[in-house]
């Protein structure tokens, strides 16, 4: 059982060269070692503040463009209903031109007609004053005394417009 039971020297010199390894590694290793991990931390830190803002950033760029899409939405709704009343405007403006387009039209006719009339009264006239006359004319070569004789000149003269006809 040798193994299990250390010799006091060989204890020693163990112990004197762990310390003097403590010693070698506290007085050199020991501050690269913590400035290394402080580097690290600060590495982290940074990281940790840099995500942090990138968030923060992140926030603000989904804030506004929420609020540009909603003002496009609106300026969208707005131009909509601009489109809507200006082409009301126009389908309005078209129907009041057809409209007075329409009246002048039957102001026309209605002149045209008018026009027609008087030429019609002013034949019927010239007519009636031509079958006056004609009638004067017969009666007058004519003696009418009698309601046979009347009545004879009456459909002879009928007879004679049918046949002009």
């Amino acid at each position: 059982m040798a193994l299990l039971e250390p010799e006091f020297g060989l204890v020693f010199w163990m112990l004197l060269v762990f310390l003097l390894m403590l010693g070698i590694l506290a007085k050199f290793a020991w501050p690269v070692i913590l400035k290394s991990m402080e580097s690290r931390a600060a590495f982290i830190e940074q990281g940790v503040t840099y995500t942090r803002e990138a968030i923060e950033r992140k926030k603000l760029a989904e804030q506004e463009a929420k609020s540009l899409i909603e003002e496009a939405r609106k300026r969208q709704l707005e131009l909509l209903q601009e489109a809507k009343k200006t082409s009301q405007e126009m389908v309005d403006e078209a129907r009041q031109a057809a409209l007075d387009e329409a009246q002048k039209v039957l102001d026309a006719a209605k002149l045209s007609v008018e026009q027609m009339k008087k030429e019609a009264e002013s034949q019927l006239r010239r007519e009636v004053g031509k079958l006056s006359l004609e009638i004067a004319e017969k009666v007058i070569r004519k003696d009418l005394d009698t309601d046979a004789a009347q009545r004879e000149m009456v459909e002879k003269f009928l007879n004679d417009m049918e046949q002009v006809n």
